[in-house]
């Protein structure tokens, strides 16, 4: 029988089942970090791609890249990836593996301070409104 799940998600499946050990290093960390409203979820489908670490309640992405995101296709990529989903209200932190393997301790305090300024500013509570506001006002 055909399945009839979503491509996404059948590709997000595979690359749980595939995560580099940068990946995997910082999922270990990531799955205890105690957040109040909300938690971590790994190679998560979001409209056409699969973040590799996404905080839905925070609207905050986080990305571990490897060599192939050096190279000037793959910085293209990253880019329009960003871009879609910043307009979807999605915060993306991005780091090399060799940051993730080498300095987590630095790693993991960005991460947390993205989740502490995401919490102050009242991220998840709905989508953010648009810079200025479509009402006008002002001049």
């Amino acid at each position: 029988m055909p399945s009839t799940r979503k491509p996404g998600t059948l590709r997000a499946r595979s690359l749980r089942r595939r995560m580099t050990e940068a990946e995997k290093r910082l999922w270990w960390h990531l799955k205890r970090v105690p957040v109040e409203s909300g938690h971590f979820r790994r190679q998560s489908p979001i409209g056409p791609y699969v973040a590799d670490f996404v905080h839905h309640t925070a609207r905050l992405i986080v990305e571990v890249d490897g060599s192939q995101h050096g190279f000037d296709q793959g910085l293209r990529s990253d880019a329009v990836r960003t871009e879609w989903l910043a307009a979807e209200g999605y915060r993306v932190l991005r780091f090399w593996n060799n940051e993730v393997m080498l300095q987590i301790d630095v790693v993991l305090d960005t991460i947390h301070a993205a989740l502490y300024t995401a919490s102050s500013n009242g991220a998840g509570a709905g989508t953010p409104t648009p810079s200025p506001s479509p009402q006008g006002g002002g001049e």
